[in-house]
Formats: C-alpha cells, structure tokens, sequence
C-alpha cells in the first residue's frame, strides 16, 4: 500500500475512494476437479458472482489469486481488474488480505470471499455506511460476530495485519478483532437480508444447496 498519491507538484494527497477486495486464492479441496472461483452457479462462475456485487460500489476490484490461477480468473472478469498473487507460504488467510490491502490507496475496503454469492450489494453498501469514520463494519449473524463480509478502513487493517503477523497469527478473524469494528446487530441485519444470503460455499454439496435460493429476490437496504 502507498503513503497516499503525489501530485505534479509533489504534494501527496490523502487515500480517497473504495476497493473491493475478492478473496479468492484459497485452496479448493472442496472442489477437486475445479477451481471454487469458476464453479457455477445457475451456470456463472462464483468469482462472476462476487464481482457482480461489488462492482456497482467500489472505484476499484482487487481479485487476490495464486500465479497459476491468474489466467483462468482473467477469462471470467472485465479487463482492468487488479490481481493480487498471494505471497507463496501455503495458505494463509491473513497474508492473502495484507497483500491485497498493499495494493490499494483507497480508504475503505469490503473485503468478500468468493464463496458467497447470496450476499446482495445493498448490504455491503450498508457496511460502508456503517464504517464510515470508523476502523470496520462486520456483521453479527445468529448471535456470532462474522469476520466477513467486512469493510474495513485499509490503512487500519493494513497495520493489524502487521501485529497479527508478529503475534504469529494467520487468519482473518485476528485481523478483524485488532480493529475492533462496529458490529452491525443481529436485529439490523435480519430487517435487510436473511441469514443465508452468508452462506459461504466450500464444496460441492454446499454450492447444490444455494441453487434452490438463487431465484429468490434478495433484500436490499438500499430499496
């Protein structure tokens, strides 16, 4: 991530704008014959899917991906989408997010995994609604605090992945509790969608199982 951009007379200006961030590097033993980014679902890819959502809100999409999966992913979202390899350690959740959050100036990010195509973009609207001048917004979903969907304030997030590195932590949810986010209540989220619009997708069973919702209109906050 870069200390904000320069203009002509060297003047740098503050991170302005939003990026969408699609976690999508994961490793897919769920899905043993194919990538979970191009599963389909009602015959579009998940990574399709996520990018749907995100894309009507942000200024930029960031894809993180591992380097042989770039040009399958490039196949399936517009050109100019920004890819981010994760770093080659093995999988490590955390390290996928830093890296993706190092390639942006933006101030705010969502940060989404690609298994999750229930979740209407009206919510994550109201996730940046609710992080604004805050560090991060997560949702509570039946009683637990989730650790994504999330928006996050990049420069705070970039800097609680540092200390989760030092601590020797690996996953998201450390980064997320580091922020200490506003948590969007159990009550708010239920009036904008239903709890399986949070439903991430693993495997191949999980991904039959969204199908028969796919068709049902999702709640949107915006409406």
């Amino acid at each position: 991530m870069s200390n904000g951009s320069a203009d002509t007379n060297g003047h740098v200006a503050a991170d302005t704008g939003r990026a969408g961030v699609i976690l999508a590097a994961g490793p897919s033993s769920g899905f043993p014959t194919i990538e979970k980014a191009l599963a389909p679902l009602d015959g579009t890819p998940l990574l399709a899917h996520a990018t749907a959502t995100l894309e009507p809100i942000v200024d930029e999409l960031i894809v993180t991906c591992q380097g042989d999966q770039r040009d399958a992913f490039a196949k399936v979202v517009d050109d100019g989408r920004r890819f981010v390899s994760r770093p080659a350690d093995g999988h490590n959740p955390r390290v996928e997010l830093q890296a993706a959050l190092e390639a942006t100036d933006a101030t705010y990010a969502a940060v989404l995994p690609v298994g999750l195509p229930l979740l209407p973009t009206g919510f994550v609207e109201l996730l940046f609604a609710q992080a604004r001048t805050e560090t991060g917004a997560v949702p509570s979903v039946e009683g637990h605090r989730r650790s994504v969907p999330a928006v996050v304030h990049v420069r705070a997030a970039a800097a609680a992945c540092v200390d989760a590195r030092q601590a020797a932590k690996t996953t998201i949810a450390t980064v997320i509790a580091e922020l200490t986010p506003v948590v969007v209540s159990d009550r708010t989220v239920a009036a904008h969608v239903e709890a399986d619009a949070f439903s991430i997708i693993n495997t191949h069973e999980e991904l039959a199982a969204v199908q028969p919702h796919w068709s049902r209109p999702k709640n949107n906050p915006s409406s």
